[in-house]
């Protein structure tokens, strides 16, 4: 398997003269003072052309308008906007996720490619052949399908894996773009589609 430093995307995205990252990156190496520190997210929205750059938690508290703009940002752009809570605990695998690989000098944004789904939406995304259980946590604003330019899916999905929040679902695709990660606070399962 190749090293993740070699799986890099060839953005231009540098280690900054750090020690390159392990082979596979894990979340239970972390300390606690990583999970104390103050979490801004910087996410983007392929499908409305929307970024953010959010602090929304401090202090061991949820900074309640940054989440309700995450909120904003996660909602179903393909179904009407709609726009659900977010389980807080997504929030906090997608931080951890992104924060952990900024120590590493990959300083992207955290792609939202689906996040909240009303069920007519998740059932047409069923209808058109794509992924989507019937019962999909997106729906109940448990789950997000996310990409790091930077990574490919095998890395990104290790990483969301290793932080033991749910489950993890990995879809490779060809392309420039390559995949994307499934990232929900359900009961921990790994599948592949």
């Amino acid at each position: 398997m190749p090293r993740a430093a070699d799986q890099l995307a060839p953005s231009g995205t540098g280690m900054n003269g750090m020690e390159p990252p392990p082979d596979i990156f894990d979340a239970q190496a972390l300390d606690l003072e990583f999970w104390l520190r103050p979490r801004t997210i910087e996410v983007v929205r392929p499908a409305s052309k929307e970024r953010a750059k959010l602090l929304y938690w401090k202090d061991g508290e949820i900074i309640e308008s940054a989440y309700q703009d995450l909120c904003h940002l996660l909602r179903d752009v393909n179904g009407g906007n709609e726009t659900r809570t977010i389980d807080p605990k997504l929030f906090e695998t997608l931080w951890g996720t992104q924060a952990f690989v900024q120590r590493y000098g990959i300083d992207a944004p955290l792609e939202i490619l689906s996040g909240y789904r009303t069920p007519a939406s998740n059932q047409k995304l069923r209808e058109a052949g794509v992924p989507a259980a019937r019962q999909s946590l997106h729906m109940v604003g448990r789950a997000a399908d996310i990409r790091i330019a930077a990574l490919n899916s095998e890395v990104l999905g290790g990483l969301v894996k290793s932080f033991r929040q749910g489950g993890v679902g990995f879809y490779y695709r060809a392309g420039p773009r390559g995949g994307w990660i499934h990232a929900d606070t359900g009961l921990q399962r790994t599948w592949k589609g």
